[in-house]
This record gives C-alpha cells, sequence and structure tokens, in this order.
C-alpha cells in the first residue's frame, strides 16, 4: 500500500518554525505520511497568489494526496476552517477562497467544516491553527478517517473572484496575474483563447506601455534581454525576457493590463 502524501502550501516561509512545527505535528498523527513542500513562499496574506500556486500544480500529484493549504490573513477570526473532497484529492484550508481555482477546476463532491474537536489539537491557538487545526486534520485524512468525520457538511464556501480576460473583436484584454521567482509575467490569457484571436491574422502584444517584440516557442528562442512572449508550463500567456527579469526591465508587477490585438 502507497504511502499518504500531505503536500503544504503556505506563506509561512522557511526561516521561522512555522512550516516545521506544522510538519512535526502531522507525522505525530500519520507517522507513514510523505511530507512534499509545495512551497512556503506565497507572499504574506495573498491568498489569491496562493489560489494560483495550488492551481498551477495540484493535479501532478499523485491521487490520494492531501492538500494543506494555509494562506490565512483571517487566522483567529470567525472564518471557518474547511476540508473538501473532490474524488482524487483532498484539500484542508481557511475558508477564505484559497481553493477557488483547485476546486473550479476537480469540483469537490463534499466540503465540511472542521469543527469535530477531536481532529484538532486539544488547545487551539488563535495565532497558530495551521499548527492546531489545520495539520491535525490533514493528518488524520492521511490516516485514513473518512472526511464526514471532521464536521458538518460546510454548504456553500467562500470563493474568490479572479480578473478573467476580456474578448471583443479582433482584441483581448487581459492581466498580469503572478510574477515568478524568474520575472516572467504569467497573464490570465491561456492557450484556447489567444489562438482563437490568433487564428484571423498576426497579432500584436502590448504589457503596459510596452510592445512585445513576437512570441516564442522557449526561453531559449529569443536573444540576450529579449522582452518575448511565450506559453509556459500552465498554458497561459507569458512576458519574459531571455536570461533577464522581464518584471525589472519593464519595471511592471501583478496587475499590469495586457492587450492582444490583431494588426491592422
Amino acid at each position: 500500500m502507497a504511502r499518504p502524501v500531505i503536500a503544504l502550501l503556505t506563506d509561512f516561509g522557511t526561516r521561522d518554525h512555522y512550516a516545521g512545527t506544522m510538519k512535526g505535528v502531522a507525522l505525530g498523527i500519520c507517522p507513514d505520511a510523505t511530507l512534499v513542500d509545495i512551497s512556503h513562499e506565497v507572499p504574506p496574506h495573498d491568498v489569491a497568489g496562493g489560489a494560483l500556486e495550488l492551481a498551477a500544480c495540484f493535479r501532478y500529484f499523485p491521487a490520494g494526496t492531501i492538500f494543506l493549504v494555509v494562506v490565512d490573513p483571517g487566522v483567529g477570526s470567525s472564518r471557518r476552517g474547511i476540508a473538501a473532497d473532490s474524488g482524487d484529492f483532498k484539500f484542508v484550508a481557511p475558508d477564505n477562497g484559497v481553493l477557488t481555482l483547485a476546486l473550479d477546476e476537480a469540483p469537490p463532491r463534499k466540503i465540511v467544516e472542521l469543527t469535530e474537536r477531536r481532529y484538532a489539537r486539544p488547545t487551539v491557538s488563535r495565532t497558530f491553527e495551521g499548527r492546531d487545526r489545520f495539520a491535525p486534520a490533514a493528518a488524520w485524512l492521511a490516516k485514513g478517517i473518512e472526511l464526514s468525520a471532521l464536521g458538518r457538511p460546510a454548504g456553500s464556501i467562500h470563493r474568490l473572484e479572479l480578473p478573467h480576460p476580456s474578448e471583443s473583436p479582433g482584441e483581448l484584454t487581459g492581466e498580469v496575474l503572478r510574477v515568478d521567482r524568474f520575472g516572467n509575467l504569467i497573464t490570465n490569457i491561456d492557450r484556447r483563447t489567444f489562438d482563437k484571436l490568433a487564428h484571423d491574422g498576426t497579432l500584436e502584444i502590448r504589457i503596459g506601455a510596452h510592445q512585445v517584440s513576437r512570441v516564442v516557442s522557449t526561453y531559449a528562442d529569443a536573444g540576450p534581454g529579449e522582452i518575448c512572449a511565450l506559453f509556459g508550463s500552465t498554458d497561459h500567456l507569458e512576458i519574459a525576457a531571455s536570461g533577464a527579469s522581464a518584471a525589472r526591465a519593464l519595471g511592471i508587477d501583478r496587475g499590469a493590463p495586457v492587450r492582444v490585438a490583431r494588426r491592422a
């Protein structure tokens, strides 16, 4: 029988003890678990950033993986903790929208509130529910309890309103959703939407006030420092600089507008 997998995604960083403490709690409950760090470098309190990171990776994990996602600016407030089961995967997180994109792709069969105290630590800190509520719930799921044992049905959950590209005749307008550590500017324009517009002719791409010279297949196809566009690993349009940071070169960050239009 395969060992259960718990994959962690947080905004805790690695300088402090927080992420390691959560792992210790999980292993105390389920010593057989394999713990995988997706990232602990989501910007602090950036729920949308956490949702995007989770959506970019979860489908590549083995079936049965439990995702422990703690990006939680509302820690200690009345916001709920939840667990969701999509069939292939389970998710444990605060009910703040961080699961929005993952659950759009993997619709949940069941969602419960984390209300059953026996599956949390005896005392739940108002400042570290990742340790005391979320990590234990994920570990108990890894140990084999049913999702319904964690608490009552959650009903409707919080969803983020993330921007979608808008289409008009001959034009797409989107925006930068993520800036990765290499400075690549990852937009909300997916390949299918882009290709539908490109089918009718040559396209011009602008990001902010900057025109992008061309679309390439991979970073190495562009000259050193050249600003180019391509479709990256998430199949969304990226603006990149070969061997450099496009974000730094262009002075652009998340939220910047991106326009794709047919050339006249």
